[in-house]
């Protein structure tokens, strides 16, 4: 579909299907994430192939990817004409990788949950179950198990 046959919906209309509010489409128009157009009174409208952008937007939030990350990912689309199912499918690939990390952290978040916060002391510092001696802060600060760290050795 050419561009010229993608029609112009208004933002409350975007708003609406999208199910993001108007403000957010603001804010992702002022990153570059997506593209209005503007009416001859200055009302913003969008193509409706934008909703597929914005719903590529929120996804990748859900899966961990920055706006950052996304504009990059964005910017190798084309802006002229919807995107095919096959530009979508390069996409995809992207994600491949980062959603292997994500179940490997929900994973291990799982495991901890039984291990540790399930003991019921809530102190990774005097711990003698999970973490005796506070060990796991040599190997720098947050939730060192939980980011997949092993368990290091006492000397």
């Amino acid at each position: 579909m050419k561009i010229e046959d993608d029609p112009l919906i208004a933002i409350g209309e975007v708003a609406q299907r999208s199910g993001v509010k108007a403000s957010a489409l603001r804010f992702y128009e002022s990153l570059g994430l997506i593209e209005a157009v503007r009416s001859s009174s200055g009302h913003r409208r969008y193509h409706r192939s934008c909703l597929r952008r914005i719903a590529f937007i929120v996804f990748a939030q859900r899966v961990g990817f920055t706006l950052e990350e996304i504009a990059g990912q964005l910017s190798s689309l084309p802006n002229r004409h919807v995107p095919t199912g096959g530009d979508w499918q390069k996409m995809s690939r992207l994600w491949q990788k980062r959603l292997d990390e994500r179940i490997a952290e929900l994973q291990r978040l799982r495991h901890g949950l039984n291990q540790c916060i399930g003991c019921g002391c809530l102190s990774m510092k005097t711990c003698m179950f999970a973490n005796p001696g506070d060990l796991c802060a040599q190997n720098g600060p947050g939730p060192r198990r939980w980011l997949g760290d092993e368990m290091p050795v006492a000397q």
